[in-house]
């Protein structure tokens, strides 16, 4: 048995007793697996170390200061166990049983520490437990249709997080990126409040709450709170009466601000306006109104109820208001003490009656003014020369002077009748006095089009009476249009005499054998000819801007070896005298004696002249001679022209006639034989025409009367129409026609009849020369200045002696299919010479032959004299 040991006053009891631990309570949440049987092994535990414990106890006694002095009584006196130890046995067994105490009872604090641990997590699981429940209850929440939350965290980097949805009737989007788009599906004020509260809300953390607006007109409240560091906007989709309430409130703020838009916009108008209440008082006027009745503002015309107008136009607009619901008339007060007349306005209304007047005395004295300046301005037309017609916008004639009803001979009631655009073109059609017009009814829309023009319109028309017209329309900025009509005629011919009698001029004073010098008053040179410089050999002098007569005297000093006589000369040109007369001499030259004359002009100049008379005899024989032949041969040829022109022509025109009449199937039926007889006889027609259409172009060419017809001439449509007339002559012989065009061709300034008369020639010439069923080239190639037309066979060619002879008037080869006048390829090179154009000839034997003309863009002269 075990004894009883007394140690500091407390009693340990040696036997050991199985304690049985009390069952603890179960955690709340989740029960763990395993718990009952982890539970039973630790009870097992327990109670065995409890008993082990017991046995240190005893060990731990005899460490106590109680030990010794028991060991004093005697060696005997202890026992454990029943077994006697002595001091050194007694002194080890304490000292071992202390290590061993101080083991278990660090044993024993692990385990109690380790059983709190475990409780306290039991416990935080049941708490984590609880939590996860309340999470997904607020998901749950959250998600609910009719509320979203936006959530922005503290972290700089991180996406806002969006919860829930708003539902399709909100018109929200559903996905993040355009929900968070505020001004995509919020009305655009709506989406600036929510845009600045939030930015308020993350930057200084200021909550909010606001009610915004869909564009369909859905209310959303919208609320913004911060927790933590994360901001919280929510965003309430409401329905039904909160919703109506919300919508009445948002239309009320807008009616509001409507109304103050529409107060401001009439405070700052310069007519008078006002409301006034049911009972017809006062209740709002704008600034014009306070400034009209001379008061400080408009609360103190309201508050003092001042009438802008009397008490008898005041009871008037009432009257009417009643009856008629609105009143609109004049009515006139006084203004700073200048009595005006007002345009007035006064409606009736729920609310009242809201008037507005305008004053009318100014616009009067305007449209007074405008008229008197209209019916001057009328006067002041009248009296142009120029014919002018004012059309208004619905193309009705308002206006017209007496210029433009003598122009078009009109009788006055018709233009009083105040006729429409279209009528006037139609009767002034009826009666032709418009330029004729291959498409009349596209030209009259082109007319009419220019009343919708913004810019003045310019057009010449050539009137079928030989008048020529220049018509300005100016459209006016209100609608209507002007129309200008400046007879040209007389300043067109004048202009024309004027530069013919120019260049007349020129080209007399180019051509004298004469030299003449003309010099201005200071004595500068005003103009030389050739001649001039070609006896006195100051060519290089002409080349400068101003050329004194200085200069020239030094130059021709040289050449006659003294200063006389252009010392005098120079003396004549730059005196003061008053009386000039003309003075004549005689000049010695080492090539030449000279005849000079001195000329005063009416302007001031001096002209000089010089004459060479070196062989004056031989001269004048010769020119004598020369304008016998010139003379000879000119009524010669004006006979042999009237004879080709009326003696071949007529006859010609006849047989043509007759042969197509004979053709005619009225006539009577011809056999086979006939219709070739007819057939043969209509061709040798043609020929004759062509011929005698040559002859005269070469006689004209020759006389210098041959005038071109320039235009702007399109290369292609020429070069087909060129075609079209060789094709039956090409077809007869089977001979293929290759056309190539530069596309950069473009057009040219030429006469249209004559280029294609040109390149038929050449055409009909290659189609003579060109082997059956063998091919022509006819190309155009767009050159630096012009363009150059080739046409190209593979005939037998031409010897290179003969190149030289193929432009000889009446030069004919043996070798054509078909032999011709001679006259065409003459003809050819005539005109593109009138062009100031080119033609070139490749040929050689059996290789072909390519002739060339080229044609420059613009041609320097309109006619040209042969020479």
């Amino acid at each position: 048995m075990l004894g009883r040991f007394v140690c500091r006053g407390s009693v340990v009891s040696a036997r050991s007793e199985p304690v049985h631990a009390a069952p603890r309570a179960k955690a709340k949440g989740t029960r763990m697996p395993q718990q009952g049987s982890a539970r039973r092994r630790w009870r097992t535990f327990s109670a065995s170390l409890r008993r082990n414990a017991a046995i240190l106890a005893a060990g731990v006694t005899l460490c106590s200061p109680v030990a010794p002095a028991m060991a004093q009584v005697g060696a005997g006196d202890l026992t454990i166990l029943g077994r006697s130890l002595d001091t050194f046995e007694v002194v080890q067994f304490a000292l071992f049983s202390g290590a061993l105490a101080a083991a278990i009872g660090s044993a024993l604090w692990l385990i109690r520490e380790r059983t709190r641990t475990a409780s306290q997590n039991l416990a935080l699981r049941g708490k984590v437990s609880a939590l996860g429940a309340r999470i997904n209850q607020l998901e749950t929440l959250a998600a609910s249709e009719g509320q979203r939350a936006v959530v922005w965290s503290d972290e700089p980097n991180k996406p806002a997080a969006v919860i829930g949805t708003l539902g399709a009737r909100s018109g929200a989007p559903e996905s993040r990126g355009e929900f968070l788009a505020f001004g995509r599906w919020l009305e655009p004020r709506s989406a600036a409040r929510v845009e600045q509260a939030i930015s308020r809300l993350r930057d200084h953390a200021e909550p909010f709450d606001d009610m915004v607006l869909t564009p369909a007109g859905v209310p959303i409240e919208v609320s913004g709170r911060t927790s933590g560091g994360s901001a919280i906007v929510r965003f309430v989709s409401l329905a039904g009466q909160r919703a109506e309430h919300t919508r009445l409130i948002a239309e009320h703020a807008r009616v509001v601000e409507t109304l103050e838009t529409l107060q401001a916009l009439m405070d700052r108008s310069d007519m008078p306006v006002w409301l006034r209440d049911e009972n017809g008082a006062l209740a709002w006027v704008n600034r014009a109104y306070a400034e009209a009745v001379e008061c400080g503002d408009a609360e103190a015309v309201v508050s003092s109820r001042t009438e802008l107008f009397g008490s008898q136009a005041g009871k008037q607009m009432a009257n009417e208001r009643g009856q008629a619901g609105a009143f609109e008339g004049q009515a006139s007060t006084v203004v700073r003490g200048d009595r005006l007349v007002f345009d007035v306005l006064d409606v009736e209304g729920p609310y009242g009656s809201a008037g507005i007047g305008r004053d009318r005395t100014e616009t009067e004295a305007v449209r007074a003014e405008l008229n008197t300046t209209i019916r001057s301005h009328e006067e002041t037309l009248d009296l142009l020369t120029t014919a002018v017609a004012m059309f208004d916008a619905d193309a009705r004639l308002r206006f017209h002077n007496q210029a433009f009803e003598q122009l078009w001979e009109v009788d006055s009631g018709f233009l009083a009748s105040k006729p429409d655009m279209t009528l006037f073109l139609d009767r002034m059609r009826t009666e032709g006095k418009l330029p004729e017009q291959p498409e009349w009814r596209r030209w009259k829309e082109s007319m009419l089009d220019i009343f919708k023009a913004v810019e003045p319109r310019e057009d010449i028309w050539y009137l079928p009476d030989g008048r020529t017209m220049r018509v300005i329309a100016s459209p006016h900025p209100r609608g209507g249009l002007t129309w200008a009509f400046e007879n040209l005629t007389e300043r067109i011919d004048l202009e024309s005499r004027y530069k013919t009698l120019m260049r007349v001029q020129g080209e007399t004073l180019d051509n004298l054998a004469e030299g003449v010098a003309v010099f201005e008053t200071d004595g500068t040179l005003k103009l030389a000819n050739p001649a001039f410089e070609r006896f006195w050999h100051v060519g290089h002098l002409m080349g400068e801007e101003r050329v004194h007569i200085g200069q020239i005297a030094e130059a021709c000093e040289a050449a006659l070896g003294e200063a006389e006589p252009w010392r005098r000369f120079a003396g004549i040109v730059t005196g003061f005298e008053e009386d000039r007369a003309a003075e004549s001499g005689r000049a010695e030259t080492e090539e030449r004696t000279l005849s000079w004359r001195v000329v005063p002009l009416p302007n001031g100049q001096t002209m000089i002249t010089f004459v060479d008379i070196t062989a004056t005899n031989q001269i004048e024989r010769a020119l004598r001679e020369r304008n016998e032949a010139l003379e000879r041969t000119t009524l010669l040829r004006d006979r042999f022209i009237r004879h080709v022109s009326h003696e071949l022509r007529v006859p010609l025109t006849s047989i043509g006639g007759f042969t197509a009449l004979l053709e005619m199937e009225e006539t009577g039926t011809l056999n086979a034989r006939q219709r070739e007889y007819l057939a043969d006889i209509a061709a040798s027609t043609g020929e004759l025409n062509e011929l005698t259409r040559d002859i005269i172009d070469l006689a004209s060419i020759d006389a210098g009367v041959m005038e071109l017809r320039l235009d702007e001439v399109d290369v292609s449509p020429a070069m087909d129409e060129a075609a079209a007339q060789v094709a039956p002559r090409l077809d007869a012989h089977g001979i293929d026609l290759v056309t190539r065009i530069d596309p950069e061709a473009g057009t040219i300034i030429a006469d249209r009849a004559r280029l294609v008369q040109v390149l038929v020639n050449i055409l009909t010439n290659a189609a003579d020369f060109a082997p059956p069923d063998s091919e022509v080239t006819f190309t155009c190639t767009r050159e630096e200045h012009g363009v150059a037309f080739s046409i190209r066979d593979r005939g037998p060619g031409i010897a290179e002696g003969a190149l030289d002879e193929v432009f000889e008037r009446f030069h004919t080869d043996r070798t054509g299919r078909e032999r011709g006048s001679g006259l065409g390829l003459a003809i050819v090179k005539s005109f593109v010479e009138l062009h100031d154009g080119t033609v070139a000839i490749r040929s050689a034997p059996d290789e072909g032959t390519e002739v060339t003309v080229t044609f420059p863009d613009t041609p320097a002269r309109v006619s040209v004299a042969a020479e």
